[in-house]
C-alpha cells in the first residue's frame, strides 16, 4: 500500500527478444485507458506508415530510437498505469543475454514478474535465465504469459505442453507451485489481457489484468521485520520547533508504531518511538515503504547511516559476508581485489577472499572461476573493514542487498544479494 492506503503492485516483465513484452505492456496501457489521445494517434500513424494492419502497441513503451528501429528492448523503462483498484509500476526489462544486468537491476524492486513465452517456440534457453533471475531476486509471484496464441490457432495442447515444460523448471527452483500462474494470451489481439478470450474457451482462469488486481501487497511482501535506516537528522531550529529532533528515512520490511521499543544500531542504545510524522500529518503507525520522520522518547546518539529496528529483532552484524553477485560492469571482479561496498547509505571497504563459483543460469549447476565478467552471476565471499548490519536477501531485500563500487573510478561494478 502507498501512504494513502491505495494498493501498489510493482511488476517486472521478462522474455526473449520478440516475445512481445513491449506489445503486452502497450496493450495494458491501452485497455486501462492510460494512453493519451496524442499517444494513441502517434501509434496509429506509425503503424500505418509501417504498413501494419494492426496497432503496434510496442511503440507505447520503446523509448530509445534504437529500440524502435530494431524492434527490441535495450534499456529498462518504468511505466505507470492504474485501474480503479490498483496502481501499477512496470519495469519493462530487456530479454537478450547481453542485457542481463539491465534485467537484474530493473527487476530488483519488483514483487511480481511476468515472463512471456512465444507459443510457437515454447520454453527456450532465455526462459531458463529469466526464471533463474526471478528466483535469485526472490520475486514473490510469477505470471507465465504464453503469448502469441493466435499464431498457433489458440491450441490448448500447445499451451499444456509449454506449461508442463515450465513446471520442470519450477521443481528446480525455490518457488512453490502456488506462486506460479499460467495465462494463455495474445497481446496483439488483446485476448485474455483485459477481457476474456472467446477464442480459448478451454481456459477458465482470470485475464492477466484481473489476476494482477487480485494480488495483495501484503502477500507479496518479502519481510515483516522493520528496518529504518536514517537518511537525515531533522533539527528545525525555529522557535516553534526548537526542541524537535527527528530522524527521517524510508521504512522497509515491517511497520512501526508509536510506543514501539526500538534499538539504534550500531550503538545498541534503546528507546521508544514517541511520534511518527509524514509531511504535516502525525501517524500512529507507518506502513512499509513509507518515507517518514520519527522522534524517540529519549535523547540517544543517532545520526545519518544508523539504523532503527524493533527491539529483539536486530539484524546480523558481521565483518565477513557471502553473497550472490551479478556483474554489471565490463571490468571483471577478481579475487584479492579491494572495492567499496555500499550497503544502504553506508560505505565500507571490501576485499574479495574467494569467488566460490560462477552460476549457470539454466539451473545446470556451477563452475569454478577466478573472476566474474560482465553479466556473470556467481557466489563471492567478502571481508569488510568494519561490520555492517544486514539480513539475508531472502529475509529482507532492502537490507540484504548492496552494490560494489570501483575505488578509482567510482563506477558501479556489481550488485550483490547477501546469503
Amino acid at each position: 500500500m502507498d501512504i494513502q492506503g491505495r494498493k501498489l503492485i510493482k511488476i517486472a516483465t521478462a522474455g526473449s527478444v520478440d516475445d512481445g513484452k513491449s506489445t503486452l505492456i502497450g496493450r495494458l496501457l491501452y485497455d486501462t485507458k492510460s494512453l493519451t489521445t496524442d499517444k494513441i494517434e502517434a501509434i496509429e500513424r506509425s503503424s500505418r506508415q509501417r504498413g501494419y494492419d494492426y496497432l503496434d502497441f510496442s511503440l507505447a513503451t520503446d523509448g530509445l530510437l534504437a529500440e524502435r528501429e530494431q524492434g527490441i528492448t535495450i534499456d529498462v523503462a518504468h511505466i505507470y498505469f492504474n485501474t480503479e483498484k490498483t496502481n501499477f509500476i512496470v519495469a519493462d526489462t530487456p530479454g537478450h543475454v547481453e542485457y542481463t544486468r539491465n534485467m537484474v537491476t530493473g527487476a530488483s524492486t519488483s514483487n511480481v514478474a511476468i515472463i512471456l513465452i512465444d507459443a510457437r517456440k515454447g520454453v527456450i534457453e532465455q526462459t531458463y535465465r529469466h526464471f533463474f533471475i526471478a528466483n535469485l531476486l526472490r520475486i514473490s509471484h510469477v505470471i507465465v504469459a504464453i503469448n502469441k496464441m493466435d499464431l498457433v490457432g489458440y491450441d490448448e495442447d500447445t499451451y499444456l505442453k509449454i506449461k508442463a515444460d515450465f513446471d520442470v523448471l519450477v521443481e528446480k527452483s525455490d518457488f512453490h507451485q502456488e506462486q506460479i500462474t499460467f495465462i494463455p494470451v495474445s497481446a496483439l489481439k488483446g485476448e485474455n489481457i483485459a477481457r476474456k478470450s472467446k477464442q480459448m474457451p478451454w481456459y477458465f482462469g482470470n485475464t492477466l489484468l484481473d489476476h494482477l488486481e487480485i494480488l495483495e501487497p501484503a502477500d507479496l511482501q518479502e519481510s515483516t521485520v522493520a528496518r529504518f535506516p536514517i537518511q537525515y537528522v531533522i533539527r528545525p531550529k525555529t522557535e516553534a520547533f526548537h526542541d524537535f529532533r527527528g530522524f527521517s528515512g524510508k521504512l522497509y520490511g515491517g511497520s512501526l508504531k508509536v510506543g514501539d521499543a526500538v534499538t539504534v544500531l550500531p550503538s545498541g542504545n534503546e528507546s521508544r518511538i514517541k511520534s511518527i510524522h509524514f509531511f504535516d500529518q502525525e501517524l500512529e503507525e507507518a506502513a512499509p515503504g513509507s518515507s517518514i520522520a520519527i522522534t524517540l522518547s529519549t535523547e540517544v546518539d543517532c545520526s545519518r547511516g544508523d539504523m532503527i529496528v524493533k527491539r529483539g529483532f536486530e539484524p546480523r552484524s558481521e565483518k565477513t559476508i557471502s553473497a550472490t553477485i551479478c556483474q554489471v560492469n565490463s571490468k571483471a571482479l577478481k579475487v584479492g581485489e579491494k572495492y567499496i561496498l555500499q550497503h544502504g547509505i553506508n560505505r565500507v571497504l571490501a576485499k574479495i577472499d574467494q569467488i566460490e563459483s560462477r552460476i549457470h543460469t539454466d539451473f545446470t549447476g556451477t563452475e569454478e572461476t577466478e573472476q566474474l565478467k560482465l553479466n556473470d552471476i556467481g557466489r563471492v565471499h567478502f571481508r569488510l573493514s568494519k561490520p555492517i548490519h544486514f539480513d539475508s536477501y531472502r529475509d529482507n531485500k532492502s537490507n540484504g542487498s548492496f552494490i560494489l563500487i570501483d575505488e578509482g573510478s567510482f563506477d558501479t561494478l556489481s550488485v550483490g544479494f547477501i546469503e
